[in-house]
């Protein structure tokens, strides 16, 4: 057999693969669609389609809660934890990798061991503290918890790819008279612009999905965030599984119409530190 007709069967075989495991990864998410399509009667239903499809709970799910505001909630805490978190891994990460502050490695170790600490270990000093701030039921309750927690990670990964970069481009920054600031503005950030994708986006999708902080600090029906609004339609005496799958289709709607419009830019931040040289 040719090399070509055996690189064509390859790739035949790999594309078919490749569809058998998309078919799996897509089975919840057809259900979970399914289900908020389906009348009471069928909620039950073990088949994956059933008929006929009402968008009654959809209608009922909007027509109880408040979704705009409720969006806004988790946009603007989304958002906001997202930008705090990209600000200070880089300028961490920069400080670390190529200005090399001391101390600044000593304090990298001690947010590394951050990564180990469970978030439930975390939980009841966090209200008290809250509490005692006066940011419950707050942005600002919400906000700099997420982000205290996201930038451990985001610096490790940010670090990394700083590291990997040419030095001799900072050293003929700082040649031409780049202050440290210019520098940082000019030279690293541009050279990790991958590796800034991916971590906005995972962050992004880590605050979105977000639901035990938010659940603690956040109890005024106004201020709740879209993970919060499934609880009131799940419970030991009440349920509906049709409006509870529909307000979770809307909930990840935005991240899949994200992922869908920045794929290509998260598996190339994802991936662009897998080689060297």
């Amino acid at each position: 057999m040719a090399p070509l007709a055996r690189s064509r069967i390859r790739g035949v075989v790999i594309h078919a693969v490749l569809f058998i495991v998309l078919g799996f990864w897509m089975v919840p998410q057809v259900y979970m669609l399914s289900i908020g399509l389906r009348t009471p009667a069928q909620a039950f239903d073990a088949a994956l389609f059933t008929w006929p499809v009402t968008f009654d709970n959809f209608v009922t799910v909007i027509r109880d809660n408040p979704l705009g505001g409720i969006f806004l909630n988790s946009l603007i805490i989304t958002v906001a934890t997202v930008a705090i978190v990209v600000a200070v891994s880089s300028l961490f990460a920069f400080a670390c990798a190529i200005l090399r502050l001391k101390g600044s490695m000593l304090l990298y170790t001690t947010l590394l061991t951050t990564l180990m600490v469970p978030l439930a270990s975390m939980v009841l000093p966090l209200a008290i503290l809250l509490k005692n701030f006066g940011w419950v039921n707050t942005y600002i309750g919400l906000i700099l918890p997420y982000a205290a927690l996201g930038v451990p990670f985001a610096m490790v990964i940010l670090k990394a790819f700083m590291e990997d970069a040419p030095r001799e481009l900072f050293e003929a920054a700082r040649v031409d008279g780049c202050n440290p600031w210019q520098t940082y503005w000019h030279v690293a950030l541009p050279l990790v612009r991958p590796a800034l994708v991916f971590v906005t986006i995972w962050q992004f999708i880590v605050t979105w999905n977000e639901f035990f902080l938010a659940l603690i600090v956040l109890t005024r029906s106004e201020m709740k965030t879209l993970t919060i609004v499934p609880m009131q339609y799940s419970g030991l005496y009440m349920a509906n599984p049709g409006a509870l799958f529909a307000i979770l289709t809307l909930i990840a709607l935005p991240l899949i119409l994200l992922y869908v419009l920045v794929q290509r830019a998260f598996v190339r931040g994802l991936l662009a530190g897998a080689v060297k040289g």
